[in-house]
């Protein structure tokens, strides 16, 4: 109960001297401000913890301990002047009188602009406020120092003078939302990248591995080949490996054909038409096209057959694929491929390349000596005696009747050799079994040089030497074409086709028909042959050859031993014997 009196009483004296300390401010009494202070120092002093640790509850407003607002030394303070501006760059100031302190101060707003006041203090509250409240720095904290705003005060007349307060350098809000800014940009940008880079870098490996894949399957494909039986190696070191009967004939015999007409292509170890490249078309027919094209460095012949047309180009493969076929006057075969250009189906088969063209083209363009008149007969019928001869064996070779026999199925060699070509329609026959294999195809052959057996259809079809006779016939045709073509005395003829005098461009069966098997006409020989004994030689053989009756007609191989024998009877033709 004691305490609670005393702490009132203090309480009460306080107030009393509050109040005479805010009288003696507005009057200017001095001495009524020393009597309260003197007052308040005689009065007993109570510690404050007797009241508790409460802030709340704490009387301290001051944080020095005691009850008490003013310390001695600013009741019995002096007066002062000071200088006095305002905001916000201070250019007029003025006189402040009567002050406690002065101060001087520094303020950043929120957009950075600084800007700076002088002042006084005038009473006890102002001291409080300018000199003792805490600095806030905009982000809900209270500290003595603050990045906002700084206060200096000072004690004596115009004290506040000189520089302002320093505030300590900070980033700007709009500088920080740019990098905020620059730092999004920058990490979106590495998200994208990143992946792509990624990616790319994935990819790039993958191609490398798969080229280094395919070289070194290419390595070992050109080993394989190289390690091969050099019987299977053509001249210009193109190589092919033939496939035999029993392959061709399960290829063949379960082949499945789509809409487009295209069967399942027979490939020669590997894609062909992937690794040619096609140069000028250098012949069109019927049943497609013939073009110059790049093969390892080397030019070939691409024959490119019509998807309709698949009937010749599967038989002209199985026949180039026949083991022991090669010869040096058989038209050397690459291989046979299926591939789709402009979205159009192709059948490809790939021989080699002659540049001199085919005998038609080459009759068209040049006049031949004897000598060069032997070469192309006895070149070309040694041709069609390996194709009409059965070679036995293990692994032999079947008789192969051509079936269309002409100047333009018959190519010409740099050396001035012939060599046969074009086996769509060939007729293969084996003795020892006696199976003749006759093309399942549409495709009927030339009717200019069809023989009359075949055009009076009277032909014997069981036997296969009837089509031996019937190529015998053609070829008789041909040798009256390069003997036309062969100067004799000065003299030579142009170049004409048998029968040209007889039935138009394109004859039709029935013009054929009449002129070869009623009328008995053959090509006309010119007068100036009789005087030749080379040209007179070869056309006692040519009408061996095409005779009416089939009987009669020479064999391949009594022909060209005829031509070899009239070769070597003139020795100024120094006719060398590579046959």
């Amino acid at each position: 109960m004691f305490c609670f009196n005393a702490v009132f009483l203090r309480m009460f004296c306080f107030l009393f001297v509050l109040q005479q300390a805010y009288s003696s401010d507005d009057d200017g009494s001095s001495e009524d401000l020393v009597f309260s202070s003197s007052l308040l120092e005689s009065m007993p002093h109570f510690p404050l913890d007797m009241f508790g640790d409460d802030e709340e509850n704490s009387l301290d407003v001051f944080g020095n301990g005691t009850l008490g607002l003013l310390s001695p030394n600013l009741n019995h303070h002096a007066k002062y002047q000071c200088h006095s501006c305002e905001q916000p760059d201070c250019s007029e100031e003025t006189i402040c009188n009567n002050a406690y302190q002065c101060w001087k101060s520094k303020v950043r707003d929120l957009s950075g602009l600084e800007s700076v006041s002088k002042g006084c203090t005038t009473s006890a509250e102002q001291v409080v406020l300018y000199c003792n409240t805490l600095s806030f720095d905009g982000n809900g904290e209270y500290q003595r120092e603050s990045s906002s705003y700084a206060i200096e005060c000072c004690e004596g007349n115009f004290c506040n003078n000189g520089s302002f307060p320093m505030l300590p350098t900070t980033q700007y809000a709009g500088s920080s939302e740019t990098d905020d800014y620059n730092a999004t940009i920058l990490r979106l940008m590495l998200a994208i990248l990143c992946p792509v880079i990624i990616l790319g870098i994935a990819l790039a490996i993958i191609l490398l591995m798969m080229r280094h894949w395919h070289r070194r399957r290419m390595a070992r494909l050109t080993s394989m080949e190289g390690s091969q039986d050099p019987d299977y190696t053509y001249r210009d070191e193109l190589r092919v490996t033939a496939a035999g009967d029993s392959t061709l004939r399960e290829v063949f015999e379960h082949s499945v054909t789509s809409g487009s007409g295209s069967g399942m292509p027979l490939l020669i170890q590997r894609t062909l038409a992937k690794q040619i490249t096609l140069g000028e078309c250098i012949g069109k027919g019927r049943y497609g096209e013939v073009w110059r094209g790049l093969w390892h460095g080397e030019s070939v012949a691409v024959k490119i057959f019509f998807s309709r047309d698949e009937a010749s180009w599967t038989r002209e493969t199985e026949i180039y694929s026949t083991m022991l076929f090669r010869h040096e006057n058989i038209l050397g075969y690459i291989g046979s491929d299926m591939t789709s250009r402009n979205s159009i189906t192709q059948l490809w088969l790939v021989t080699h390349y002659h540049p001199l063209g085919s005998l038609y083209d080459h009759l068209n363009r040049h006049s031949l000596n004897h000598v060069q008149l032997l070469h192309l007969c006895i070149s070309a019928i040694s041709g069609i005696l390996h194709l009409h001869t059965e070679i036995f064996g293990t692994q032999g070779k079947p008789a192969i009747a051509h079936r269309d026999i002409k100047t333009k199925n018959i190519l010409v060699r740099s050396n001035g050799m012939c060599v046969i070509a074009d086996f769509g329609l060939a007729v293969t026959h084996t003795q020892t079994t006696g199976e003749m294999n006759v093309a399942n195809n549409p495709r009927v052959g030339t009717k200019r040089y069809m023989s009359p057996e075949v055009l009076d259809q009277t032909i014997n079809m069981s036997i296969f030497e009837s089509f031996r006779r019937v190529d015998m016939y053609a070829f008789g045709l041909v040798l009256w074409e390069m003997c036309r073509r062969t100067v004799s005395s000065g003299l030579v003829e142009e170049y004409r086709p048998p029968f040209f005098d007889m039935v138009p461009s394109d004859p039709s069966f029935e013009d054929m028909r009449k002129v070869v098997c009623i009328d008995q006409y053959r090509p006309i020989v010119p007068p100036h042959w009789e005087s030749d004994p080379i040209l007179s030689g070869v056309w006692i053989l040519m009408k061996e050859c095409w005779h009416q009756n089939p009987n009669v007609r020479l064999p391949a191989l009594r022909l060209k031993k005829s031509l070899l024998k009239l070769a070597m009877q003139d020795p100024s033709l120094n006719f060398r014997l590579d046959f």
